[in-house]
């Protein structure tokens, strides 16, 4: 589905099925950013580093406040 062909009846599905308007408006920002970080992504040519390289940072990552549950969870780094 692209964004042009949601409508007002597929929110309304949504908060049908549960999920409040302020979730439904975080998960379209969510989906907006990852766009737009994926096409600078592209335009930049940027690489996911190695495994190995995430790991290596992740200790100073965590350190200074970036949140890395994903790392923390797989490394063990506390």
């Amino acid at each position: 589905m692209r964004p042009d062909d949601l409508t007002e009846a597929d929110a309304e599905q949504a908060y049908a099925a549960g999920v409040s308007r302020d979730a439904l408006r975080d998960a379209a920002r969510v989906a907006a950013l990852f766009n737009m970080i994926m096409r600078l992504a592209d335009s930049f040519a940027w690489q996911v580093p190695p495994w190995e390289r995430l790991l290596e940072r992740a200790p100073a990552m965590l350190a200074g406040g970036y949140a890395m549950g994903a790392v923390r969870d797989r490394s063990g780094v506390k």
